[in-house]
């Protein structure tokens, strides 16, 4: 089982829930998120003010896949999250060592 954590600009949340829903996803977390990357935040003018935006919104991603799905998941991320602007996003692959569904006790890939 692999964690696929993947962080994406807000408007394209429910681009990408659809995408992944079509190719098998079962589930994911969602948590809104601030952060920065190449872009290094930004300036922003409000009523006449001008003044640094550091952290940028984003949308974190946490989905577990059974190993061989990881590829097709981190491909449908990649296509559907991509506007080819900076601050697309960043997708990160780990291990899991075990997952347990809480309602039925079931363990790994049953759980998932």
């Amino acid at each position: 089982m692999k964690l696929i954590i993947a962080t994406i600009k807000p408007f394209k949340l429910e681009e990408v829930r659809e995408a992944l829903t079509e190719i098998g996803v079962r589930g994911m977390m969602v948590t809104e998120i601030k952060g920065f990357g190449s872009q290094s935040g930004h300036t922003e003018i409000y009523r006449g003010a001008e003044y640094a935006v550091n952290f940028v919104p984003k949308i974190k991603l946490e989905i577990v896949v059974a190993a061989p799905m990881v590829d097709q998941v981190v491909e449908t991320i990649t296509k559907t999250a991509q506007t080819g602007k900076i601050g697309d996003g960043k997708i990160f692959v780990l291990s899991v060592e075990q997952a347990v569904r809480v309602r039925t006790g079931e363990t790994n890939a049953d759980a998932l």
